[in-house]
């Protein structure tokens, strides 16, 4: 059967995904009253006087997940990032001690943004082969 088996290899993926190490786990106090999730780009220190890079442009995580009150939204980081520089708004935060600069997104932004370029790369992966194909 064709339902069980995706639905298997769904199964399959969350497991998978559950049982990773590398994934950085983030809250958003205000996500519900703005419906955006505030993605760090870069932090001033007050020691150095100087803006440094930090969050999605210096994690060593493969997935970033956001705790969204009672659920749980799990991204690759690489998709993180594109949805972040392509679509997301600029925004500094100053909150002392140490503000930050970053961006603001909706989780329904990020993953639209995700199917898209899935599509996108299917579309390049069957037109690659049809040419490889037809020559």
């Amino acid at each position: 059967d064709l339902d069980l088996r995706a639905g298997e290899l769904g199964e399959s993926h969350v497991a998978d995904l559950l049982s990773m190490d590398t994934v950085e786990v983030k809250t958003d106090r205000r996500w519900q009253e703005t419906g955006n999730v505030y993605i760090e780009t870069e932090c001033f220190y007050q020691e150095s006087q100087e803006w440094k890079p930090s969050g999605i442009r210096v994690s060593e995580a493969t997935h970033w997940a956001f705790l969204l009150e009672d659920s749980l939204f799990i991204v690759p980081l690489y998709r993180l990032k594109e949805a972040v520089w392509e679509i997301g708004r600029p925004i500094t935060c100053n909150i002392p001690p140490n503000p930050s600069r970053g961006y603001l997104v909706t989780p329904a932004q990020i993953l639209e943004h995700i199917k898209q370029a899935r599509a996108n790369e299917i579309a390049a992966h069957n037109e690659h082969e049809e040419r490889e194909r037809y020559g």
